[in-house]
């Protein structure tokens, strides 16, 4: 565990001295805040209280944190360092090191993670608070919404680990990343789920969506213990699927490698 903390640690301080490189996203996840800022201000000005359930307030908020947990889950070290690793051929070096490659890339993740966070927080909640004021939350429960958060960003890691393993058999991984990311992006951030179809609901509930977006921010806006348990419940399941598919993956891979003269 010390060695990956290391990893980590190091990682964390390699970000950080390039630090003002990541301030450049703030400019697209503004933007994307600012288009549906407007789009749900025209949308309630119409006279409606209540949409699906969401206030004005709930629902701007719902759409800060799905697009804060989509922008700083976005790395290229689930990505393209993976499958660069695995077509350069560089991981059959990497398997001499005195470490997992798998829990190396995690670590290396969740330092990207914490950085994009501490710049990403501050600033959709300055826009929260500017443009529709705060939404009523009660401190207790910023810790099972924590649990939720990093539960959620260890799924999607392992999800799109387990696309980019596919390197080891395929030339090209990017349009399964991209399906993958719209899916997630039209169905679980821009719009919650209750404003689809109730016959689409229950599908959309079983899919990766409700752990990963969905389920964190209904959470934050709207928070109570019967969803939390829920939602606990699908995340330990997820976690456990997703780790049994990467650890089968990678061994495959690696046992390709070594059929292959390494």
């Amino acid at each position: 565990m010390v060695k990956y903390l290391c990893i980590f640690k190091a990682y964390l301080l390699e970000k950080l001295y390039y630090i003002w490189d990541m301030f450049l996203g703030l400019i697209s996840f503004g933007t994307m805040i600012f288009i549906f800022l407007n789009l749900w201000l025209y949308i309630f000005s119409t006279g409606d209280n209540l949409i699906s359930g969401y206030s004005c307030t709930q629902m701007i908020w719902y759409t800060i944190i799905t697009e804060l947990i989509w922008f700083s889950t976005s790395t290229k070290i689930l990505t393209d360092d993976i499958s660069y690793d695995v077509k350069s051929g560089r991981i059959a070096c990497i398997l001499s090191k005195p470490y997992n490659y798998i829990v190396y890339i995690i670590s290396k993740y969740f330092a990207d993670l914490v950085i994009k966070m501490l710049i990403f927080i501050p600033f959709g909640l300055a826009i929260g608070f500017v443009f529709v004021g705060p939404i009523e939350f009660d401190i207790k429960n910023l810790l099972f919404i924590l649990i939720v958060f990093i539960l959620s960003a260890f799924i999607n890691a392992l999800i799109k680990i387990c696309i980019s393993f596919s390197s080891f058999w395929l030339d090209e991984n990017k349009p399964f990343h991209w399906i993958y990311d719209k899916f997630i992006l039209v169905l679980g951030v821009l719009f919650p789920i209750e404003l689809f179809p109730a016959f689409m609901q229950p599908f959309i509930k079983v899919t990766p969506i409700f752990v990963v977006t969905y389920g964190p921010a209904r959470l934050a806006v709207n928070f109570s213990s019967q969803v939390f348990w829920g939602l606990i419940v699908n995340q330990v399941i997820y976690i456990l699927i997703f780790l049994i598919l990467v650890s089968l993956i990678y061994k495959k891979g690696v046992k390709k490698i070594n059929a292959n003269g390494g």
